[in-house]
């Protein structure tokens, strides 16, 4: 679930209330500066998704690669018997 506009804010600031080492009286400055933070967060995710869209147009088609597997190529499980072999035991 997306966490909403504010708690982002609320969480980031806190952070940058450690970081700074817990001082008093500085959470306005803190709540700015997260406030800042997340709008250039949202204004690049913006400029990203308008430059992903165009440049998804232009994209070549991926293909899958196939896992390589570590197990010897070997005959097959269920052998076949061969004529001769069910006539010989009748």
């Amino acid at each position: 679930m997306l966490e909403s506009r504010d708690e982002w804010i609320k969480k980031r600031a806190y952070a940058i209330w450690e970081e700074e080492g817990y001082p008093a009286g500085r959470d306005g400055i803190h709540w700015e500066q997260a406030s800042s933070e997340r709008i250039a967060l949202e204004k690049s995710a913006g400029k990203e998704a308008k430059l992903g869209a165009k440049s998804k147009a232009k994209r070549k088609p991926t293909v899958a690669v196939a896992a390589v597997v570590d197990e010897p190529v070997g005959k097959p499980a269920v052998k076949r018997t061969s004529k001769k072999a069910v006539k010989a035991k009748v």
